[in-house]
C-alpha cells in the first residue's frame, strides 16, 4: 500500500516537475528543505511500516509539520542572518540514513534468511 502511494507520488511529482516553472534562486532554499524534510518521513515511514508500526496520521503529521518547520527555521535564519537550516538538515538526513540502514538491514536479513532455507 505505501509502495504504490510511493510510485504514484513520484510518477505525479515527475510530470508536474516537468511542467510547471522554474523555481526562483529566492525560494529555492525553502523548497530545498522541505523536500529533504519530506524524504526524511518517507524513509520513516517505511522503516516503521517494516517493523510493523505504521499510523498514518502520525506520517501525515510528520511529513507536513517537519516540511513546514524546516520551511520556518529557514526562514527565521535568512532573518537573522544565521545558516540556521543547516541544523535542520543535520538532523533529517541523519535520520534519513538511521532509517535507511534500518530498511537495508530488514531487506538483508530477508534475502540471508531466503539463502539459507535452500
Amino acid at each position: 500500500m505505501v509502495l504504490i502511494a510511493i510510485i504514484i507520488g513520484c510518477v505525479v511529482g515527475a510530470l508536474i516537475g516537468m511542467n510547471a516553472p522554474v523555481i526562483s534562486y529566492t525560494y529555492s532554499g525553502y523548497l530545498a528543505i522541505a523536500i529533504v524534510a519530506a524524504l526524511d518521513s518517507v524513509f520513516g515511514g517505511i522503516a516503521s511500516t517494516l517493523k510493523g508500526k505504521f499510523d498514518m496520521m502520525v506520517f501525515v503529521s510528520g511529513f507536513f509539520g517537519n516540511a513546514i518547520l524546516s520551511i520556518l527555521l529557514t526562514f527565521l535564519g535568512e532573518k537573522l542572518n544565521v545558516d540556521i537550516y543547516l541544523a535542520a538538515i543535520v538532523v533529517f538526513v541523519g535520520r534519513m540514513f538511521t532509517n535507511l540502514a534500518i530498511i537495508r538491514r530488514h531487506y538483508l536479513d530477508k534475502w540471508m534468511n531466503r539463502h539459507q532455507e535452500k
